[in-house]
């Protein structure tokens, strides 16, 4: 039984039809240097040539500037596997990056506090 809204990719019973990997076509390393909390936005260029659902949708979240992570969540794929089909469409001009502006270090006790004090609010 399909998920609602989920399409044949994930199955109540068994999780996930297609394997990770198989959406990047076995590639583990993208081309374009991502970490968790770089951004990613849509140019408003067309890909040329099909890139498959995946890219789709991962287009389609970047209309407005978001985490790399935050992709990840949203399409359900491995952050690595998100990495190769986020860096495939910087490398046909359909999205830009930049890498997180951190104004401290990213190991400061003070910021990691505050990342768990926001998870907090959330749950």
């Amino acid at each position: 039984m399909t998920a609602a809204g989920d399409g044949p990719w994930l199955d109540d019973a068994a999780g996930r039809l297609v394997r990770p990997f198989t959406v990047s076509n076995g590639r583990t390393r993208p081309t374009v240097a991502l970490d968790l909390v770089s951004q990613v936005m849509a140019t408003g260029a067309s890909p040329l040539g099909y890139l498959g659902p995946e890219h789709a949708q991962a287009l389609e979240r970047c209309r407005v500037p978001v985490a790399v992570a935050e992709v990840a969540a949203h399409l359900k794929l491995p952050v690595a596997v998100t990495k190769v089909l986020l860096a495939d469409l910087v490398d046909c001009g359909a999205l830009t990056t930049k890498p997180p502006a951190f104004h401290h270090n990213p190991t400061d006790r003070a910021l990691l506090e505050a990342v768990l004090d926001g998870l907090r609010r959330q749950l």
